[in-house]
């Protein structure tokens, strides 16, 4: 099957890297959409067709990291704070997250920082050339954890196989959920792809340098254990 025909069949199942809900935004988030966002961000549907210049975006060449579901944007902007030397992309969907986050690109004048507003998957697909990314961050999406529910979750073979094929050899997965059937779940999926090599022996330990974020610490209250997973690509066999 191909890749793009196997994530046609994910996303009639549901799938999306988001879940739908309407959040305000506030006085201030309204401010920045306003001042920042036409420098800042860009919505999905507006894309050109065919890969995006990310070097023109972001106004300078330098590794990329895509950060799928970026929420209120706090850990993303203590990334991009603590690495100024990297492309930080946040995808989210929801304005009030991205206002957010550029009120916190507004506070540290970051300038490593861009917005995308639309599904993560479709931009990966439609907008991300093969071997591109430095890296690709995904901190604690949805769980659904009812059992009939799975099938809607982000982590897939299919979307795993794309993440891969759109990382330059060497770049990096980094997944974190206090799911432990997803963790479990991750964990097979992405060691069951061969253009990705776990860089520990399963679990990794927690990196220093990831932010908690709330969702961790709401996991960490009710007793719920946080898991990594750091994958790297390496070269197709026979290149």
């Amino acid at each position: 099957m191909e890749l793009v025909d196997a994530v046609d069949e994910v996303r009639q199942a549901g799938v999306f890297s988001h879940v739908r809900r309407s959040v305000r935004m506030t006085v201030g988030q309204k401010r920045v959409w306003e001042t920042h966002w036409p420098s800042l961000g860009r919505k999905l549907e507006e894309l050109p067709p065919g890969p995006v210049d990310l070097a023109e975006w972001f106004g300078r060449e330098a590794p990329t990291v895509l950060e799928i579901g970026s929420g209120m944007g706090d850990a993303t902007a203590q990334l991009a704070v603590a690495a100024p030397e990297v492309n930080h992309l946040a995808a989210e969907v929801y304005p009030a997250g991205l206002g957010q986050l550029m009120l916190w690109v507004e506070k540290y004048d970051l300038d490593n920082v861009r917005l995308l507003q639309g599904d993560a998957l479709d931009f990966l697909r439609d907008h991300v050339a093969p071997d591109t990314l430095a890296g690709v961050r995904i901190y604690f999406p949805d769980p659904w954890p009812k059992k009939r529910h799975h099938k809607r979750r982000l982590v897939t073979q299919p979307f795993v196989a794309l993440v891969a094929s759109r990382l330059q050899p060497g770049g990096t997965l980094h997944l974190a959920t206090d799911w432990a059937g997803y963790a479990d779940r991750m964990l097979e999926i992405c060691d069951a792809e061969p253009l990705l090599r776990n860089q520990y022996d399963g679990w990794a330990p927690r990196p220093e340098w990831r932010p908690i974020t709330k969702f961790e610490s709401r996991a960490q209250a009710e007793g719920r254990t946080c898991r990594d997973l750091l994958y790297t690509k390496v070269k197709p066999t026979g290149s």
